[in-house]
């Protein structure tokens, strides 16, 4: 090779390294943001979106979404889905071995596929249910601590390129860092849940019900709206820890509070207050219409089997008390007080019924059967 012909192959060499120098600059300074941004919060929802728009930046797709394991159910549920059906895929849940994410979930490994045609473990469900045509997908495990807690989904690479190495390294990466990050924010929200839920139920406790009674009653003033507070005790509840012991009657609070979960809106606040006495705060709601929901728990409540899984099928009542914001009280302590005489009402005239608390001079009761 002559001294020219090396200069030019010099310059050819020198030019490439100076490309993928600066781009691997370009990655390392992406990467670094992406960490600063990750560790900026411990807000689970924030750092969903973090990692989502840090995807959609790295890797141009039709559509990325990000499944969390439900370790409980071994199925991965869609938190985050962007793109044209990222709203219409949320409903579905995928068993754990079951189409692309579930095989990657239950391997642990990176999966890149890009004909999906030709490839078994493609679920064509979603795209039968949805309308949307799959032709390629990157699928990465969010692995921390050798435990797989979820997966990101990249979905047809723009201008019909095949996914490639560089993409799936490059996504890993992202997906390192994006691990640390939700285990600290999952670990954090389980750790803020139990400063505020019961341990046995999952309602909320006592603490959180102070508190947001006065945060909501702080806002019926504000604003001249009103709320309705029920206060209820199951009858005879002794007798069944009595008869059948405690671990029994622990199961019997658990699936009350799945009556209450089933009955009620997502904006009613359910706690437990202490024992079998529980509380249910119902925003924008006057002590008419909080009747008729009593009613309507109180009927739930009658048909339901306690214990039915145990076999023994038991059969069971609450006596329930009312009141209302401001109809009844001025004060939270007023509210909680008023309700529950109203419940003591309702246990001292025979139990299984549902009384309204006093009302000046007045005191109301309404039988539930």
């Amino acid at each position: 090779m002559n001294p020219a012909e090396r200069l030019k192959q010099y310059r050819h060499e020198n030019r490439f390294l100076r490309t993928a120098l600066a781009q691997r600059s370009r990655e390392l300074s992406f990467f670094i943001n992406s960490g600063k941004a990750l560790t900026s919060t411990l807000e689970f929802n924030k750092i969903l979106r973090v990692i989502m728009e840090r995807a959609q930046r790295l890797i141009k797709c039709d559509a990325w979404s990000l499944l969390l394991l439900d370790e409980g159910a071994q199925e991965l549920r869609f938190v985050v889905a962007k793109g044209s059906k990222g709203r219409s895929i949320k409903k579905f849940r995928l068993k754990v071995g079951q189409g692309v994410a579930g095989w990657v979930a239950k391997t642990g490994q990176p999966l890149m596929i890009h004909d999906v045609r030709k490839d078994r473990r493609f679920n064509r469900a979603v795209d039968r249910i949805t309308r949307f045509k799959t032709r390629s997908v990157l699928c990465v495990p969010i692995v921390n601590k050798k435990r797989t807690i979820g997966v990101i989904e990249m979905i047809n690479k723009l201008n019909r390129e095949p996914f490639d190495g560089k993409d799936q390294d490059l996504l890993r990466t992202l997906v390192d860092q994006a691990a640390i990050a939700l285990e600290r924010a999952m670990l954090y929200e389980r750790m803020s849940n139990l400063a505020i839920t019961d341990d046995l139920t999952k309602l909320y406790n006592f603490r959180y019900l102070d508190e947001i009674l006065d945060r909501e009653i702080e806002r019926c003033q504000r604003y001249g709206s009103v709320l309705s507070l029920i206060f209820f005790d199951m009858d005879y509840f002794k007798h069944v820890n009595d008869t059948h012991g405690h671990l029994m009657g622990s199961k019997v609070l658990i699936e009350m509070a799945h009556i209450l979960v089933e009955n009620l809106r997502n904006v009613d606040i359910i706690a437990r207050y202490g024992g079998d006495e529980f509380v249910v705060v119902l925003p924008e709601t006057n002590v008419q219409t909080a009747v008729r929901i009593t009613h309507r728990l109180h009927k739930s409540l009658m048909a339901h089997e306690f214990l039915k899984e145990e076999g023994l099928r038991i059969k069971m009542s609450a006596s329930f008390g009312i009141a209302g914001f401001p109809e009844h009280a001025r004060t939270k302590r007023d509210l909680v007080r008023l309700a529950d005489q109203a419940m003591y009402l309702a246990k001292n005239s025979g139990r299984d019924q549902i009384c309204i608390a006093e009302k000046r001079s007045s005191r109301s009761r309404v039988r539930a059967r």
